[in-house]
Formats: structure tokens, sequence, C-alpha cells
């Protein structure tokens, strides 16, 4: 003889309750920097990698023709940005040629890329980026010398100057 159990019927109720109880843990799964923007839709709370390292926003521009030099191009990346050009007097003789020569046309426009990275692209490799951030102040320094020193001299590059100014 075969035994028959008999299991009593839930009710749509308990069904219901289970059900939105399942949901609810299920779909709840927010973390205490977790922001919900929508029904569906959570974010996490937190400040982005720019908000944080404000040289690091990506960012896309087109130099306008009123912008001629180097320094006038790097004035106007910072102008949003948080951060200033270091003083003219803090600066060596090397980084203020630098910003007196004329913005090359392949660099009107530029990005997307980071600030950082168009700043360094601006100056080329001889120099290096010098940030302080607790003045949100930025300029430029030479490279060491010695790895320019096998591709042209300062005499050579004074004659070069001296031509090209007549």
């Amino acid at each position: 003889m075969k035994r028959s159990v008999f299991y009593p019927k839930p009710s749509a109720t308990v069904i219901a309750i289970c059900i939105a109880g399942f949901c609810i843990l299920t779909s709840q799964n927010l973390q205490a920097n977790d922001a919900q923007v929508g029904r569906y839709s959570v974010i996490a709370a937190l400040p982005t990698e720019a908000q944080v390292d404000l040289l690091a926003t990506t960012m896309t521009v087109r130099f306008p023709e009123r912008i001629r030099t180097l320094g006038e191009a790097v004035r106007y990346l910072l102008q949003r940005s948080g951060y200033r050009l270091a003083d003219a007097g803090s600066v060596g003789p090397d980084t203020i040629a630098l910003f007196a020569l004329p913005l090359p046309t392949v660099h009107r426009s530029l990005g997307p890329m980071t600030l950082r990275d168009a700043l360094e692209t601006l100056a080329g490799p001889a120099f290096n980026l010098v940030q302080d951030p607790v003045h949100r102040l930025v300029t430029f320094e030479r490279c060491v010398a010695d790895r320019f020193a096998g591709q042209s001299t300062e005499t050579t590059i004074e004659m070069e100057v001296a031509r090209d100014e007549k």
C-alpha cells in the first residue's frame, strides 16, 4: 500500500509575502556608498578619478586662433581646471623660453586625453611637468641636459635661433 503525504496548500498571501521578500533580498544589495538613482539603477556614491586628481580630467580642446604661444596654450588649458601656472619669477629661464615658443600647428587640436597628458604634450620630451597639489600650481622644468646632449649643443641652438630671427 502506498502512503500519501498531505501538504497543506499555502494561501495566496503567504506566497505573495515570500516572493516580495525574495525580491527585496536579491535587489537590495546596496552598499553603504551606493545611491539608487532610479528604480533599477544604482551608482557608487564616490568621487570620480578626475574629481580626486584634477589633472586626470579627460578633455578635448581646439585652441582658438588668438592662442599663438605655448605659454598662452598652457594658460588656456588651465583656465577651469582648478590649477594655475606658477609665477614667472619661480620658473627657470628654460621654461620662460619654452612658453615664448610658437604653438605648433599639430598641437592646435588635442584630445581626447587627460589634462596632464595635454600639458606634457605641449611641453615636449625635454621638460617635466611639476605639480604642486597643495597650492594647485603647475610649471615645467627642463629634463637632465645629458639626455639631449648628443642631439645638439647650445651653440648650435643659438646659431639656429640667430638664423631664424634674420
